[in-house]
């Protein structure tokens, strides 16, 4: 099993949205195929093949666990998976 298999196993599990590491996030939702664009310390993500556009922040090293939901929810929306790619 990948290290993105695991993360995104954890995502989905939905019970540890506390303490996932924001740099864990944000590499899922490389490795699922979402393009990334930095303004400060905001994290933009967007697909082509989605409509919805994920603004994530840190808080400290961790990420947000409503944002967790929220990349969550365009996951299973859009049938995301690592293999996809």
């Amino acid at each position: 099993m990948s290290k993105a298999d695991k993360i995104l196993s954890k995502v989905l599990g939905g019970k540890s949205d506390r303490n996932l590491s924001f740099s864990d996030l944000c590499y899922l939702l490389d490795k699922i195929g979402f393009k990334e664009r930095v303004k400060g310390d905001h994290h933009i993500y967007y697909n082509k093949d989605t409509k919805e556009i994920i603004n994530i922040q840190p808080k400290g090293s961790d990420a947000k666990p409503y944002q967790v939901k929220q990349v969550r929810d365009v996951i299973l929306k859009n049938n995301l998976g690592v293999e996809d790619a």
